[in-house]
C-alpha cells in the first residue's frame, strides 16, 4: 500500500468506529469492532474487517445483514466527515475470522493440557 492509501484507510477507519455502531439499528449481536480497512490503489473500494463478541454463527450472520443494510447509510456519514477526499470508496465488510481462529486454537491447547 501506497502513503495515500495507507492515510485514507486510517481516516476511514476512525471515522467508521463512530458512525456504524450509531448507524447500525440492530444491537442484537453486541458492539461491533473495526479490526482493520484495506483500500485498493485505485481507491475505489475499501475492505472493512470487523468482528463481534459473538462466536455464534447466528449473530454473525446478523451482523452481515444489519452492515449491509445500513451500507449506503454509513458511507453518506463517511463523506460527511471526510472532507478532503474527491471520491469516497465503495464499502465492503468482511467478517474478521482472525479472533475466532485464535480462540479455537487456545481451546484445543487447553484440551491438550
Amino acid at each position: 500500500m501506497s502513503v495515500t492509501t495507507d492515510r485514507l484507510a486510517s481516516l476511514i477507519q476512525r471515522e467508521l468506529v463512530t458512525i456504524v455502531n450509531r448507524e447500525v439499528k440492530d444491537k442484537s449481536f453486541g458492539y461491533i469492532n473495526l479490526t482493520e480497512v484495506k483500500v485498493t490503489k485505485d481507491l475505489s473500494f475499501a475492505n472493512i474487517y470487523y468482528t463481534i463478541l459473538s462466536d455464534e454463527t447466528e449473530k454473525i450472520e446478523k451482523s452481515k445483514q444489519a452492515l449491509e443494510a445500513a451500507k449506503v447509510t454509513i458511507r453518506m456519514e463517511l463523506a460527511k466527515k471526510i472532507k478532503n477526499v474527491r471520491k469516497i470508496p465503495d464499502l465492503v465488510f468482511k467478517y474478521d475470522e482472525a479472533l475466532a481462529y485464535g480462540n479455537h486454537i487456545d481451546k484445543l491447547l487447553k484440551t491438550i493440557k
